[in-house]
């Protein structure tokens, strides 16, 4: 297969793969939700796949790494504290966009099994039923 025509189906993977988790987010009415995680999942699979074909001679963990630091900055974004309790919202939101960033990473890799069996894994832990904390 032709290399540019490998770089685009692993994107397009990483967006299908972002657009599942971003459904159940979308459907939960949570703030980052379907377009957020396909372009953040896509995102990470193109700044990998840069990293692998874009450059001659280049240390690829810094790419992942700089990954990684940008997508805490959009994840801390999600989370908020209320000012009047001890209560803290968001963190599932923000966990599931730095997972889905590694989803992106492994599909921009050309790791497609991990990618599409971490996808399937967080979606179910996702749609599982929880229940809040009670205070006491």
């Amino acid at each position: 297969m032709p290399t540019e025509l490998e770089m685009v189906l692993r994107i397009l993977l990483a967006m299908v793969l972002g657009a599942i988790l971003g459904f159940e987010r979308g459907q939960a009415e949570k703030p980052a939700g379907l377009r957020d995680l396909i372009l953040i999942c896509s995102g990470a699979a193109l700044f990998t796949v840069i990293s692998i074909y874009g450059f001659d001679v280049t240390d690829q963990s810094r790419v992942a790494a700089g990954i990684v630091t940008g997508i805490g900055f959009l994840g801390a974004g999600v989370i908020l504290r209320r000012d009047d309790s001890t209560v803290v919202k968001g963190l599932t939101t923000a966990a599931t966009i730095w997972i889905t960033a590694g989803i992106g990473m492994a599909a921009g890799s050309g790791m497609y099994i991990p990618a599409i069996a971490i996808t399937i894994l967080v979606f179910i832990v996702l749609i599982l039923p929880w229940r809040p904390n009670k205070k006491e």
